[in-house]
């Protein structure tokens, strides 16, 4: 065990949990749906955005700085915002993120008032970038509260219900992509641009009002206690490395998100050689209630003693998934695959924010939320980056020559799209390979044994509700 472990987390008494905070669950409840509304309505109105360029000027690298910009941002911010959820109260944090923003979507509802579309749409003038790049700025500093999201369940719920609290949070994110997915598409071409900035400004100024209505107990964090700069990549680091295996579980995420950067790069073509655009817009819709019934199962069922296994097991499972769902160009084996693909995702996100929520001191859980979160959202997007060239100019022209039909044949049959199969093939089986290769390791051991002995945030609930009374 690491020298910088710290003493509650190592050698604590095998005490009985102590008592949650009076209403500590309902307030987590009350917490997790204002989150979840202004995630849905950042979602809403950023697809939103990238729907109505893409339609207006049809120009595929102008919606894909959007997106890479959006993902590069959340990647370099990720632990400047577990920093400040550390050392301010939740509440706070999540009062502030909400007022910048609100009063981003008020300063991108003025430009759209101020000029013309065809100057906003206008890829070579100023207006564009500005009024794209405000909606980015609302969009990437609301994820803060996500952050803080992830503190709140060691702040407000037992120890022994934090998997469960983990997969409502799963369930939420899935109630929010079905909507957005399905309503951004229809705000943009029904009311257009305009009236969508209304919506979204007046679902953020409604969750904002909720928030100010919510109390969630915490004693103020120490001022003096650390002094490091604001954007702490060595306390991150520090606080990440004193849970001995703790880099290792983050590293192993970040794999994961490299894998699923194949995914993402690779499912939409995959899918629209099968389905037209529209029947395929239903097949995500359907996809993503495997994602609500997943976070439905962990809140219900928990992710057993250890969640690191649990962990694991799914990991294996999701490669398997992912190697076999495209073994047939079968419109139904595809669908079932992504399907259950999906209800396995809440479950992988919730253990790896159990094993944290348990083995990190409450004190330094943003950075470290903030740490992995910063790595795992920058992984996926670098992979895909990567993957979709390689396929296009190298996989796929093999697999449609005779030498791929021959070397092949017999494992992926035959069909339009057996390069990307092959791609989805090769990542699954790559993804079980390593997920096995991590049981044998010291780290899963040892992680593994100090989330079963550590109690270093058993007593914060019960702080918190002491402090909140006083």
């Amino acid at each position: 065990m690491s020298a910088e472990t710290p003493p509650a987390a190592a050698s604590a008494p095998d005490v009985a949990h102590p008592p949650p905070p009076p209403h500590g669950m309902r307030t987590f409840a009350g917490v997790l749906v204002n989150t979840a509304v202004a995630n849905l309505t950042t979602s809403f109105l950023w697809w939103a955005l990238t729907f109505w360029v893409y339609l207006e000027t049809r120009s595929v690298l102008a919606t894909g700085i959007i997106g890479g910009a959006y993902m590069l941002l959340l990647a370099v911010f990720a632990m400047l915002f577990g920093s400040i959820v550390d050392r301010h109260r939740k509440h706070r944090v999540m009062v502030v993120s909400s007022v910048v923003t609100l009063s981003a979507f008020l300063v991108a509802g003025g430009l759209y008032l101020a000029f013309p579309e065809s100057a906003l749409l206008d890829l070579g003038g100023p207006w564009f970038w500005l009024f794209a790049g405000i909606i980015l700025a609302g969009a990437v500093v609301e994820n803060m509260r996500n952050i803080a999201l992830s503190t709140t369940v060691t702040l407000l719920v037992p120890v022994e219900r934090h998997a469960n609290a983990n997969g409502y949070v799963g369930t939420v994110q899935g109630i929010a992509f079905v909507i957005t997915s399905v309503f951004s598409g229809l705000a943009v071409g029904q009311l257009g641009m305009g009236w969508t900035l209304v919506i979204a400004i007046v679902m953020t100024l409604l969750a904002f009002g909720h928030l100010l209505t919510l109390r969630i107990p915490e004693q103020v964090p120490q001022a003096g206690a650390d002094r490091s700069a604001a954007f702490d990549l060595r306390g991150s680091i520090r606080a990440v490395r004193a849970a001995t295996g703790l880099f290792a579980l983050i590293i192993f995420g970040t794999f994961n998100n490299l894998i699923g950067g194949v995914y993402m790069a690779l499912m939409d073509p995959y899918g629209l050689t099968l389905f037209s655009v529209e029947i395929w817009g239903v097949v995500l819709g359907f996809a993503s209630t495997g994602f609500i019934l997943g976070g439905l199962l962990v809140g219900k069922l928990g992710l057993g003693r250890n969640p690191i296994r649990t962990l694991l097991f799914l990991v294996v499972a999701m490669g398997v998934l992912g190697a076999f769902f495209t073994i047939r160009e079968w419109w139904w084996l595809y669908a079932l695959g992504i399907w259950l693909f999906m209800g396995l995702n809440p479950a992988v996100e919730a253990a790896e924010q159990t094993v944290i929520q348990k083995v990190v001191p409450f004190r330094t859980q943003g950075r470290v939320f903030g740490f992995a979160a910063a790595f795992e959202s920058a992984a996926a997007p670098v992979t895909s980056f990567l993957i979709a060239p390689i396929a296009e100019f190298l996989i796929i022209p093999y697999m449609e020559g005779e030498a791929g039909q021959a070397a092949w044949g017999w494992a992926l049959g035959e069909g339009d799209a057996r390069g990307i199969a092959l791609v989805f093939l090769v990542a699954g089986l790559i993804m079980v390979v390593v997920a096995l290769l991590a049981f044998l390791t010291r780290s899963y051991r040892v992680l593994s044994e100090q989330y079963r002995t550590s109690h270093a945030n058993d007593d914060v609930a019960a702080t918190a509700s002491v402090d909140a009374e006083a």
